[in-house]
């Protein structure tokens, strides 16, 4: 007679509660169970319950059949990425439905669309190099990885910027309707940036703004609201003037956008009275310019604009026969003054060591300067230098040259320094005098984004494109790249170097003509390189790096060889987690 078979046992661990003087204790015990001449046995072979819980949790996983490596040797992290600065600039993107906006339906030309758009605001490239920073083999950052972006190309990139082109009109009324409608100003101004290459009809040479009249260059306009976001842009011809943009302009105002209360903020170079008298009227639009110097001159010369009226206030309202139906509001700058009649100072003394150096040469008794054709040549360039020649008084023949300086020309402009005259259609009603000066100042804002979108952050230049409409869509993309970060150094001001606090700041001005005050915040992270909470203060471009710390890992386990793989994000710093709560973002996209 043999021995009973037992069946194959199963262990498990089972609890056993019982209760002593009124207090319940559980024991936790390691069990075997099996089958024994057809009947169902159990075997206690240990007591667990000094373990820890995650310990036994530990137990019970392994025992249902999950299988345990150690961390070090059971995990493989197959690519890392940054990751920190695309989820802060991509979370901000979808934060504005700037995706929606560019086009309601998903596919992958809006996916690259927004990738390009990120990209230009992470680190400007070139298209070529923004394919590759989305390519697999030679990502940059995650960003294709979190748009599920596979095998772009730079033809797809170019693809991608004539559909986006398309689609510019829609973009803009919505951007308009968004911030233009129900707002009183309307800012616009005019910029130029020059080519690597002469091959693209809009290029062509003109009044550069980069000091580089050796390339040909483009145009464009930028219409922002009051604060100064981008709202439309438009290239011209590199060789157009800057009023001559006004007309397009107005007629995109009113026809395309249908705005009923425009008042158009423009430089005094751009809004001129035929311009006015041409476009804005006819257009019923109201506006704010200023004058120019001449016409300053005019006022002061005839009595219009009386001089004694900054005795004793930096800005006074007067009225002129040569402006009827305008306001012209008169101000007077202590520091531009200053600094206009230094700079003056500096060139005069420039110019005068210059034709100290030509009169030398003409008496100098070795080989001198002789011939009035030559020394007027020597004369004439030196002026056309420093652009001092109405200051100065020359006289010469083929043997002599003598110069003086023209003390009651000087005189007289100098009376001028400092002083500016805005102008405007808008009555007292609508808006008071210290209103207008501040509306006209509001140009700043678009000056602040022609800096944004031309230089250190987006880099609209050069340009190296070719055909006129991939020209006007890499200067929408780069407008809508401003558009997101615009709003990203609003929300994260309180961590950077610089104005964190408007309304402080505008306290602390002597006056509204007085230049920009810093508030005592500002002032204070000037001075410690610390925030408020002190931590360290940052540029955006810091910043942006900072949070680029935070990797996309993506990690696969060596438990089977089909093992799927999963992404750990690294755990972001205090500082880089206040960074993404002021933006309202999240890590996960």
């Amino acid at each position: 007679m043999g021995r009973p078979k037992k069946a194959v046992a199963a262990c498990h661990l089972a609890e056993v509660k019982r209760t002593y003087k009124g207090t319940t204790y559980t024991t936790t015990l390691l069990r075997r169970t099996y089958r024994e001449d057809g009947k169902v046995k159990h075997e206690t072979l240990g007591n667990l319950s000094h373990l820890p819980a995650a310990a036994l949790s530990l137990v019970k996983r392994s025992l249902a059949g999950e299988q345990f490596v150690s961390a070090t040797e059971g995990l493989r992290i197959e690519r890392t990425l940054p990751h920190g600065h695309v989820a802060a600039t991509l979370g901000m993107l979808r934060k504005l439905g700037v995706h929606e906006l560019v086009d309601a339906k998903p596919s992958r030309e809006r996916d690259i669309v927004c990738s390009m758009i990120v990209a230009r605001v992470l680190e400007a490239r070139s298209k070529l190099a923004t394919a590759r920073l989305l390519a697999e083999q030679t990502r940059g950052s995650s960003l294709s990885e979190v748009l599920g972006l596979q095998d772009v190309d730079e033809d797809e990139l170019y693809r991608a910027m004539d559909w986006l082109l398309e689609r510019q009109p829609r973009i803009e009324k919505a951007l308009s309707d968004r911030h233009l409608r129900g707002s009183m100003l309307t800012l616009y101004d005019v910029s130029s940036t020059y080519f690597e290459g002469r091959h693209c009809p809009l290029a062509k040479l003109g009044h550069s703004r980069d000091h580089r009249r050796d390339r040909p260059q483009i145009v464009f306009g930028l219409i922002c609201d009051e604060q100064g976001r981008p709202v439309a842009v438009e290239v011209f011809d590199g060789n157009t003037g800057d009023p001559n943009t006004v007309g397009a302009q107005v007629k995109k105002l009113c026809e395309r956008f249908g705005l009923e209360r425009i008042v158009m903020v423009g430089d005094r170079g751009m809004l001129t009275s035929a311009r006015i008298e041409q476009d804005l009227g006819p257009g019923g639009i109201d506006w704010i310019s200023a004058l120019r110097a001449p016409q300053i001159r005019k006022l002061a010369e005839e009595g219009e604009l009386q001089l004694s009226l900054f005795d004793k206030r930096d800005l006074a309202e007067i009225k002129s026969a040569d402006f009827p139906n305008e306001r012209l509001v008169a101000c007077r700058n202590p520091l531009l003054l200053e600094e206009r009649r230094r700079k003056r100072n500096e060139m005069l003394a420039a110019t005068e060591k210059k034709l100290e150096l030509i009169r030398d040469a003409v008496h100098r008794p070795k080989r001198p300067l002789r011939g009035r054709d030559k020394i007027g040549m020597r004369v004439g360039l030196a002026l056309a230098r420093t652009k001092m020649g109405k200051h100065f008084d020359v006289e010469f023949t083929d043997d002599s040259f003598h110069f003086e300086r023209k003390l009651a020309n000087i005189e007289q402009e100098a009376a001028l320094d400092g002083i500016y005259v805005i102008r405007t259609s808008l009555q007292k009603r609508e808006i008071d005098t210290a209103g207008v000066v501040r509306a006209y100042k509001q140009l700043a804002n678009v000056e602040r984004a022609f800096r944004s979108m031309k230089t250190f952050d987006l880099k609209i230049r050069p340009v190296f494109h070719y055909t006129a409409n991939r020209v006007r869509s890499h200067v929408f993309l780069c407008m809508l790249a401003y558009y997101v970060e615009w709003h990203m150094r609003e929300a994260l001001a309180p961590m950077l170097f610089g104005e964190d606090d408007t309304d402080a700041a505008e306290l602390g001005r002597a006056s509204v003509v007085a230049p920009a005050t810093a508030s005592p915040s500002a002032m204070a992270k000037a001075q410690s390189k610390r925030t408020a909470d002190g931590t360290p203060a940052h540029s955006f471009r810091t910043l942006l790096l900072d949070l680029a710390t935070i990797a996309h890992n993506r990690v696969r386990t060596d438990v089977a060889e089909d093992a799927p793989s999963f992404t750990v994000i690294t755990t972001p710093t205090p500082l880089q987690q206040r960074a993404l709560s002021l933006l309202g973002v999240g890590l996960g996209l």
